[in-house]
């Protein structure tokens, strides 16, 4: 990585700056492993703040967030593990440059389990904006901790990955890593099943439900809408909590 002139201009300095001044100018970054290879990580004082693979990280970080990188000794505490398990609690992340909406949709598809998907009008439907599932797509294409911030767990609801910041073929390899059923997705889609419902809890679930996968094929009963669940007598996971427009 080249000489950052504001950091030269820093270092030329004749009198030493206040202490923590650097840091709050400058982001740190690491080269860690991810899970879809070598992942390059800027974070600040206040967590992590930018997850970029491939080449152009240091350009795209500046065109980004504005702020000079410093290399760091080592990863913030918690950044290998989170993503080795793809389970980011307690992990500080630096969300200072995103806008309310899409701050509201990142921690909403913060929440999503690993080894689960949600569509995209269910994040809409979360954030209390249930007509705004393209601007949910648009937020979710500019996250900047993608990985630890799961916006490959969101879905098309055909069972269609969809569009992810760092490829489809990522998103769908991702997926596939966290024992999702893509397969099975589609093929339900393709039968117009969006929930699935247990006959024995009475209760209708998104299909990758942890919940849903308990139910044994003598007690599922599919449905295309949540409309069309409630009126057979079925209520809303409370864990998956599918109350969201239905999938046209």
């Amino acid at each position: 990585m080249t000489e950052d002139p504001l950091i030269a201009g820093l270092a030329a300095l004749a009198a030493e700056p206040p202490d923590g001044l650097l840091d709050r100018i400058a982001a740190r970054w690491v080269s860690v492993p991810g899970p879809i290879g070598e992942l390059s990580v800027a974070f600040t004082e206040e967590g992590v703040a930018y997850v970029h693979a491939g080449d152009g990280f240091a350009r795209a970080h500046r065109e980004r967030f504005g702020r000079p990188l410093l290399p760091a000794t080592r990863p913030p505490a918690g950044l290998l593990p989170a993503l080795r398990t793809g389970r980011p609690a307690g992990l500080r992340l630096d969300l200072r440059g995103a806008s309310d909406f899409q701050r509201d949709v990142l921690e909403a598809v913060r929440t999503i389990p690993r080894g689960e998907v949600r569509p995209y009008a269910w994040v809409a439907a979360r954030v209390g904006r249930p007509r705004a599932v393209r601007a949910v797509g648009t937020a979710l294409g500019h996250n900047p901790v993608p990985l630890l911030i799961p916006c490959h767990r969101v879905t098309r609801s055909d069972g269609v990955p969809g569009d992810y910041v760092f490829g489809a073929a990522a998103k769908e390899r991702l997926l596939l890593a966290e024992g999702v059923d893509l397969d099975r997705l589609r093929r339900l889609a393709g039968e117009r099943v969006f929930y699935l419902a247990s006959d024995t809890t009475g209760v209708v679930c998104f299909p990758t439900c942890h919940n849903a996968r308990r139910i044994t094929p003598a007690h599922r009963h599919g449905f295309r809408s949540l409309a069309q669940a409630r009126a057979a007598g079925y209520r809303p996971c409370r864990t998956c909590r599918p109350a969201q427009p239905d999938p046209v």
